[in-house]
């Protein structure tokens, strides 16, 4: 990969069919192994890997076989609780994972918060407590916290988590797909949460209009509404280096109900200019007609999800690769900006 600044690896949760991480699949599950295997053969430099996998393989050997590669790892997990957390950090550190990213959940995917009206705060006040203890923790294990825009945190509350806690071992997973789902514009987004960037999701998605608001539908990375080159511009700048992966949608789509009157309640104030500037990307974007439903969705055979899940990854593999090379003919060239 030439793009000197860009670390991609592969995420196994865009590809649970192909996978086996599905039983319904009938598919063999990979191992921390396979994913190793499967990401240096596209070319990547790194994989992120879940807890459970890690833990389900040799800890010693996956480090070794990781390091004498020269493939960083990340581990995922979910939750906000301290010990759990703990557990998984200290899984990290063991495995030589700089990143442990996480979810903290309360709101449904897709950015809806009425399973928790009008105790958000209350919510929020909880995970801000419970963190605080995690990244206690971290800070001594020498591994980084990363909670992720996972459709339910706005940037306005990831930044005062950060700005709260405060620390180096703390930060932010950004899922490059989802500002949408909190109805924010992506590329003023990528921009305010850049500061507190640990890892990046690669994630892109195509839109169709509904009734009620927006659709958020799978899609291969740069066939989507993610502005990628704006994106890793605003990354270079914040935090150069920084590891990504490739984690394509999940095979549901997501429905994101902002025309609807129960959505707001609990969001943080957004200006009509704010609205605006995430409805006008939604409307440059959208698809008109045609079925917005993944096979999965249709219902359609293992087999045919699993290939249109392959289908997805391989293009996306090589539009990282023609990114990446763009990239680094743009850093070959003269700086235009200086004199001749």
């Amino acid at each position: 990969m030439t793009g000197s600044t860009m670390r991609v690896g592969l995420s196994v949760y865009g590809t649970t069919y192909s996978m086996g991480l599905r039983p319904e699949a009938g598919r063999p599950q990979v191992t921390a192994r396979d994913v190793m295997d499967q990401a240096i053969g596209y070319g990547l430099a790194g994989v992120e890997l879940p807890a459970t996998m890690v833990e389900a393989g040799d800890v010693d050997e996956l480090r070794r076989y990781a390091a004498e590669r020269g493939l960083f790892i990340t581990v995922d997990t979910g939750g906000y609780d301290p010990d759990a957390l703990a557990r998984v950090i200290d899984l990290a550190r063991r495995v030589g994972a700089a990143t442990v990213r996480t979810v903290v959940g309360g709101a449904k995917i897709g950015g809806d918060r009425r399973p928790l009206a009008g105790r958000w705060q209350a919510f929020l006040d909880e995970v801000l407590a419970k963190l605080r203890k995690a990244v206690e923790y971290a800070e001594r294990a020498g591994v980084t916290l990363a909670v992720e825009n996972h459709q339910d945190l706005a940037s306005e509350e990831l930044l005062w988590l950060c700005e709260s806690i405060g620390s180096p071992f703390f930060g932010i997973n950004l899922d490059s797909g989802n500002p949408l789902a909190t109805a924010e514009e992506p590329v003023e987004y990528f921009r305010r949460v850049a500061p507190y960037v640990k890892n990046v999701h690669l994630k892109d998605y195509w839109v169709w209009l509904s009734e009620e608001g927006y659709r958020l539908v799978r899609c291969p990375l740069g066939q989507g509404l993610t502005d990628f080159p704006a994106l890793l511009d605003i990354l270079d700048q914040a935090v150069p280096g920084v590891t990504m992966a490739i984690e394509l949608g999940a095979l549901e789509a997501r429905h994101i109900r902002v025309f609807a009157a129960d959505f707001w309640p609990d969001y943080p104030p957004r200006t009509a200019a704010q609205l605006v500037e995430a409805l006008r990307v939604v409307h440059q974007n959208a698809r008109g007609g045609g079925d917005w439903r993944t096979p999965y969705e249709r219902g359609e055979p293992p087999e045919v999800i699993a290939a249109y899940e392959e289908r997805q990854l391989l293009q996306s593999v090589a539009y990282v690769h023609a990114l990446a090379a763009e990239r680094g003919k743009q850093g070959e060239r003269p700086d235009r900006t200086e004199p001749r």
